[in-house]
C-alpha cells in the first residue's frame, strides 16, 4: 500500500461540497452515509436516482424532465434527462458580479473582466452571429489562443445552440483541416496571431492555406492579438463584427442537443469527431468541479490547457458555479520555470491545474515554488495528461505546499470529463487517484473479462453515464462508435487504459493499453519505467515501447540526455538496475539508445504507437497531430535496432 501523504482536516471536511453534498441527501431523500465509499456504491447502483439528486443539488436552469434514464442497460442508447430543455451558456452565464475571467498573455498584462461585462460581451456576439445567419446545429470553429475571446465565442455560439468546436494555433495546417473538414463549420474565429517563449507567431498565413480547403465557411472574425494588423481579405475585425445589442435571448434545447465536437489524437488516422451534449457535459462537469474539486463562487480556478485539450471545456464550465477562471496564453516555463507559480501568487489561484509533466519538469528543474512564491490561497493542486509518479507526489508536498489537496484526475476527450479523480474528503495516497468519480461503475478486468482489485488489467465502465458522446459526427449506424469502445466487451465501454484499483478503493494508471509491453507475453506498463528513468538526472525525457523480436517483444528505452551528457555503459548499467530493482527484471530494457528529441502531441502525450510503427517501418498518420513531427524522423531504420 503506498503511503498517505495527506489528510483533510476536520475543518476542511465540514466544510466540503461532498459533506454538504451528502447533508443535503440525508436532508431531503433520508440517504445516510458514513463516507465517501458508501455514497459511491449507492451512486453507481441507483444510477438514475444519483443524476436525480445531483439535477436538484446544483439547481440547474432547466423545464422539467419526464424521465431521467431511459435504455438503462444499453451503454450505446441509454437517454438521460428526456424531455427537459435548457441552455448550456445560459447556465454558465447566471452571475452578475465578481470577476468571471483573468487573462494572462506572454509579455501582457493581465486583464480581468466580471460577470457583468461578460455577459454584455456574450449578447452581443450572439446577436452578431444570429445576424450573420448562424442557427441551431450550425459549427462555429475557433483557431484561438486561450483567450477572453475564445470564452466568448463558445458561449455565444451555445446560446444559440449551434455547436463549438476548437483547435490550438499551434495545430499545423493539414491537422485543422483534418478537423474542421469533416464537420463544415460556418463560421470561424481567430485571432492574427499567439505567443510562444517569447515569440509572436502569425497565424494569418495559416488561415489563408486552411480556408483555401473549407468552402462551407462565411464569415471570419479576426481578434487582434499580437499585431494591430489584422489584413485577410474578406475577413472582419472582432470590434467591427460585434453588435450594439446587449439583449442575450437563450435557445432552450433538448438535454442531449449537441454542444461540443471534440477529436480523438488523429496519430493512428483521421481523427474521429466526438459530438458531447450540453446537459451530460453541464451535469458531469458540475460534480466533478463542485463535488470532486470542492471548487466554490469564491475559488479561483487554473488549468494550464490549450483550446485543442477537453481541460480547456472542463475548466470553463466553472463559470457556472461563479467562480474566477484564469486563462493562460504561452510557455509555461517563460520567462522562468516558475512563470505559472507566479501567476498563482499574482491572482490569488486557489486550484491549480496542470500535467504530470510540468511537475515533473519544474523538479528537475530545481524549483521550489513553496518558498519562491506566496501560495497561501493555494488548497488545491490537479494533475492530468500521464500518470502522475510518486517522485512527483511527493515533490509537490515538500516542495510546493503541504497542505493541499493533490489531485491526480484520469478520463479523457471521449467523456469530456474523468473516470477517477480527486475527493476533498478522503486522504492522498502517493502514486493514486484519490478514487472513482461518482456515477462512473469503473472497474479493471483481467483478460476474460473478470472485474478484479489490487491487479492490473483493462480500465473499463460498465454503465452508461450522461456524458458519454451523444454520437460520433456522420456515424448514423453508430458503427465508429460502436469500435472505439464496445468491440471488445459487448456492453462495456473500454477506455484504454492500463491500471488498477487499490486497497484504498483508489486508482493506479499504467500507461495506455496500446502502449503496455509484452516481454514474455507478461503485461507491464509503461509508467513503471518512466518513473525509474526519469529519477536520474541525467536524463532529461524518455520514452520507451515494446519491438517484436525473434517470436517476442524486448523493451527498447530511448533517452533523450540533459545538455553535456553522453550515455556512457555506466549510465546505460545504472540505469537498467534501478529498473531491475525497482520494477522488475521484466521490464530491463534489451537496448537504451539516446536520441535527441521526444515525440509528443500537441495535448502533450507520449506517442509510443508511433514511434513503435517507425521502428516497425509502418506508416504514421497525421503527423500534424504531433507538437514535434519531425521528432519520428529520429526512429527510422535504427541500426542499433536490427541486431
Amino acid at each position: 500500500m503506498n503511503r498517505a501523504l495527506w489528510y483533510p482536516s476536520e475543518e476542511r471536511i465540514m466544510h466540503a461540497n461532498m459533506t454538504r453534498y451528502m447533508y443535503f441527501l440525508k436532508e431531503h431523500y433520508g440517504l445516510d452515509f458514513k463516507n465517501y465509499d458508501e455514497l459511491y456504491i449507492w451512486s453507481i447502483s441507483k444510477r438514475a436516482d444519483f443524476w436525480a439528486t445531483l439535477w436538484n443539488f446544483f439547481d440547474i436552469k432547466a423545464s422539467p424532465y419526464e424521465t431521467i434514464l431511459e435504455n438503462p442497460d444499453n451503454m450505446l442508447e441509454s437517454k438521460w434527462f428526456q424531455g427537459a430543455r435548457l441552455n448550456f451558456a445560459e447556465n454558465l452565464l447566471q452571475f452578475k458580479n465578481g470577476t468571471a475571467l483573468i487573462f494572462k498573455g506572454e509579455n501582457q498584462e493581465i486583464v480581468r473582466i466580471t460577470y457583468k461585462t461578460l455577459f454584455e460581451q456574450v449578447a452581443r456576439l450572439s446577436q452578431s452571429l444570429r445576424n450573420a445567419g448562424v442557427t441551431v446545429h450550425d459549427r462555429v470553429v475557433g483557431f484561438m489562443p486561450n483567450m477572453i475571446e475564445t470564452v466568448t465565442a463558445m458561449l455565444a455560439t451555445s446560446s444559440l445552440g449551434a455547436i463549438w468546436s476548437s483547435c490550438s494555433p499551434d495545430f499545423g495546417t493539414k491537422g485543422v483541416l483534418d478537423r474542421f473538414g469533416q464537420i463544415e463549420p460556418k463560421i470561424l474565429f481567430t485571432a492574427n496571431g499567439y505567443s510562444y517563449k517569447g515569440k509572436k507567431i502569425d497565424s494569418l498565413s495559416k488561415i489563408s492555406g486552411i480556408l483555401e480547403k473549407l468552402p462551407t465557411i462565411e464569415q471570419v472574425i479576426v481578434i487582434p492579438y499580437t499585431e494591430s494588423d489584422v489584413s485577410l481579405p474578406s475577413a472582419v475585425e472582432y470590434e467591427d463584427f460585434l453588435s450594439k445589442s446587449q439583449n442575450l435571448p437563450f435557445e432552450e434545447l433538448p438535454f442531449d442537443h449537441p454542444l461540443y465536437i471534440l477529436y480523438t489524437s488523429g496519430t493512428t488516422g483521421v481523427p474521429k469527431c466526438m459530438v458531447h451534449g450540453q446537459g451530460g457535459t453541464l451535469l458531469q462537469h458540475l460534480k466533478e468541479l463542485i463535488l470532486h474539486t470542492d471548487l466554490k463562487r469564491e475559488d479561483t480556478i487554473f488549468y494550464f490547457t490549450t483550446c485543442g485539450w477537453m481541460m480547456w471545456n472542463w475548466l470553463i464550465s466553472s463559470l457556472a458555479v461563479g467562480s474566477t477562471v484564469v486563462l493562460f496564453d504561452g510557455n509555461p516555463f517563460y520567462p522562468h520555470p516558475g512563470a505559472l507559480f507566479q501567476l498563482a501568487e499574482d491572482t490569488g489561484i486557489t486550484i491549480f491545474g496542470t500535467s504530470a509533466k510540468y511537475l515533473a519538469e519544474i523538479e528537475k528543474a530545481g524549483v521550489n515554488p513553496g518558498n519562491e512564491y506566496d501560495l497561501h490561497t493555494l488548497k488545491a493542486i490537479l494533475s492530468t495528461g500521464s500518470p502522475l509518479s510518486v517522485e512527483s507526489f511527493e515533490y509537490v508536498y515538500k516542495y510546493i505546499k503541504n497542505d493541499v489537496q493533490l489531485s491526480s484526475i484520469s478520463g479523457g476527450s471521449d467523456i469530456i470529463s474523468c473516470f477517477a479523480l480527486g475527493n476533498p474528503i478522503n486522504p492522498v495516497y502517493a502514486g493514486e487517484l484519490q478514487c472513482r468519480g461518482l456515477g462512473m461503475k469503473v472497474e479493471v478486468f483481467d483478460e476474460n473479462g473478470k472485474s478484479m482489485t489490487g491487479e492490473k488489467g483493462e480500465l473499463v465502465c460498465t454503465a452508461s453515464f450522461p456524458s458519454q458522446p451523444i454520437y460520433f459526427w456522420k456515424d448514423d449506424n453508430k458503427e465508429k462508435y460502436q469500435n472505439a469502445y464496445f468491440d471488445v466487451y459487448p456492453n462495456v465501454w473500454l477506455h484504454g487504459d492500463f491500471a488498477e484499483i487499490t486497497s484504498n478503493n483508489g486508482v493506479i494508471i499504467y500507461g495506455r493499453s496500446d502502449a503496455t509491453l509484452n516481454p514474455g507475453g507478461v503485461r507491464i506498463g509503461t509508467a513503471d519505467i518512466y518513473r525509474e528513468v526519469e529519477s536520474f538526472p541525467e536524463i532529461q525525457d524518455s520514452i520507451v515501447i515494446g519491438q517484436n523480436w525473434i517470436n517476442d517483444v524486448r523493451v527498447i528505452l530511448f533517452v533523450k540526455l540533459r545538455e553535456g551528457i553522453h550515455l556512457t555503459d555506466d549510465l546505460v548499467n545504472r540505469i537498467k538496475k534501478s529498473i531491475w530493482e525497482n520494477c522488475s527484471p521484466r521490464h530491463v530494457p534489451s537496448k537504451i539508445i539516446a536520441v535527441t528529441d521526444i515525440p509528443y502531441t500537441i495535448s502533450g502525450k507520449k506517442v509510443e504507437i508511433a514511434v513503435r510503427k517507425i521502428v516497425e517501418s509502418k506508416p504514421v498518420y497525421n503527423r500534424d497531430a504531433l507538437a514535434n513531427p519531425k521528432a519520428l524522423d529520429l526512429y527510422k531504420d535504427m541500426k542499433e535496432l536490427q541486431d
